[in-house]
């Protein structure tokens, strides 16, 4: 494979977990202001799209091939978890 080749490959197995960590923020800053603001937009954009490439490589290690569905719901309930824990919404 060459390397262009790969590049393409390796930006469309992380693109769902790019999509993911960006919408969840949009989302966390219309939908959560007050607590979302003080955090910024690029911490927790780094932040989910490391989580989620980590969901998306086990998958692929667990499974052998990427873009099965389990794995997507475990990198939108992975993703999730980690917006939850980052704007500490369990104090209400």
């Amino acid at each position: 494979m060459d390397p262009l080749s790969f590049l393409n490959h390796l930006l469309n197995f992380l693109a769902p977990a790019f999509a993911v960590a960006v919408g969840l923020v949009a989302c966390s800053h219309v939908f959560m202001r007050k607590r979302a603001r003080p955090h910024g937009w690029l911490a927790p954009m780094a932040l989910h799209f490391a989580v989620g490439a980590a969901v998306l490589a086990a998958g692929l290690a667990v499974w052998g091939r990427d873009g099965r569905m389990l794995t997507y719901a475990a990198l939108v309930l992975a993703c999730a978890s980690s917006q939850w824990l980052w704007l500490r919404a369990w104090k209400g």
